[in-house]
């Protein structure tokens, strides 16, 4: 039995991350994965490109991550979204800026970030076992017992990344919170959050059109950003991150023309007043939503009547849309809750109860937007459990 000073369970981002850390402080270091390849969930991110973080500030962070965020601050003084682009640039990725501060590798390929992070852990000398799921662990004494079906490991720091229950295909089974509920620490309720929402709505009309910036709303939460019409309901990035406030059974409002006030678009309107309607809604908006939105309404502008216009512009501006739920932890990017933060140690990331038992990435009841919030968490949230620290 082979005995280390580091063993780190999950080779996600947050794990690879840890791994690099602790090799790079001088730890002997072995990262446990127990799919065939590291980083498999990372592969899909960001369309397969890996969306590896944001480039924007420390508010700018927090608020892309809005369960718990703010639990973060003292990871992200010691290792943050500016630390993750100058560690890829040091180690020959050059990254690329997108709309609303997303980071690219250049190359487009997911494969390009995992393999400079499996090369890193390596370089440094830490070990990687693939293929090797692990089946129990215990702790006596001052060491963790670690054990897979055919091979048993120690260690005096024991790192858990195992991820949350999102996407089980990718091997996040929720196995890491059985090792903090075996360690009797709290987990808190899990559910899905980045998720396309189910609604009560005319999908078919609309399947498939995509908006730039339109403004999603519930109640106090409004968010801006793309929004994506599907045969179920709604995706793309306003509605994966208005999931995270939403269960089913609200209404939300959507914005189709967040630019415009309603007072221009009645401007709008009377300049266009000789026009079709379709026509002059589609020099606002695509073809489908205006024939959509001109349902029901005489055939020109000038037909409407007072009532009539400010019906269509309160459509234009919130059009109301019952959330009837939202696809299952399975099917959603990101899982909502998880260990409980008041269990560790937020300047170090380990347990309050068990000395050398650390958590990182989204194990942790935090969860973050689509747009790099969450690699980010799981990056930084990786460096800081497999660091050295003072305490």
């Amino acid at each position: 039995m082979i005995l280390y000073d580091t063993i780190i369970i999950g080779g996600g981002p947050a794990g690879m991350m840890a791994a690099i850390s602790s090799s790079y402080y001088g730890y002997k270091t072995l990262l446990i994965e127990k799919n065939r390849r590291l980083g498999k969930k990372l592969a899909g991110t960001g369309g397969g490109r890996c969306n590896v973080t944001n480039s924007g500030s420390l508010d700018d962070l927090l608020a892309g991550i809005p369960g718990n965020g703010h639990f973060l601050y003292s990871v992200f003084s010691q290792f943050d979204n500016h630390d993750i682009i100058a560690f890829f640039k040091e180690n020959g990725v050059t990254l690329k800026e997108e709309d609303h501060g997303r980071l690219f590798p250049t190359t487009d390929k997911s494969k390009t970030i995992i393999d400079t992070l499996k090369k890193k852990i390596k370089v440094l000398g830490g070990q990687i076992l693939t293929n090797t799921e692990v089946i129990s662990v215990k702790k006596m004494g001052d060491l963790f017992h670690i054990k897979s079906a055919n091979q048993s490991f120690t260690c005096h720091k024991l790192i858990v990344t195992t991820g949350g229950k999102s996407y089980p295909a990718t091997g996040s089974t929720g196995f890491g919170h059985e090792i903090a509920r075996h360690f009797k620490l709290a987990v808190t309720d899990l559910e899905a959050a980045e998720s396309p929402l189910l609604t009560d709505f005319p999908h078919k009309v609309l399947q498939g059109i995509s908006l730039d910036d339109v403004t999603l709303s519930c109640g106090k939460h409004i968010i801006t950003h793309d929004l994506l019409f599907t045969h179920f309901g709604l995706s793309g990035p306003a509605a994966l991150r208005l999931s995270s406030f939403v269960k089913g059974g609200e209404i939300a409002e959507l914005d189709f023309l967040p630019i415009f006030s309603k007072e221009e678009l009645v401007a709008y309107l009377i300049e266009h007043r000789n026009k079709n309607i379709k026509n002059a809604l589609k020099g606002l908006l695509p073809e489908r939503v205006a024939d959509f939105l001109a349902e029901g309404y005489p055939e020109k502008v000038k037909q409407l009547s007072q009532r009539q216009e400010q019906e269509l512009i309160a459509k234009l501006k919130h059009l109301p849309i019952p959330i009837t739920g939202k696809m299952s932890l399975a099917k959603s990017f990101v899982t909502k809750g998880g260990v409980d933060l008041k269990e560790i140690n937020p300047k170090t990331l380990e347990s309050k109860k068990v000395s050398g038992l650390h958590f990182a990435g989204e194990v942790l009841d935090i969860n973050a937007h689509t747009g790099g919030f969450n690699i980010t968490a799981a990056l930084c949230s990786g460096w800081v459990a497999g660091s050295l620290h003072d305490s």
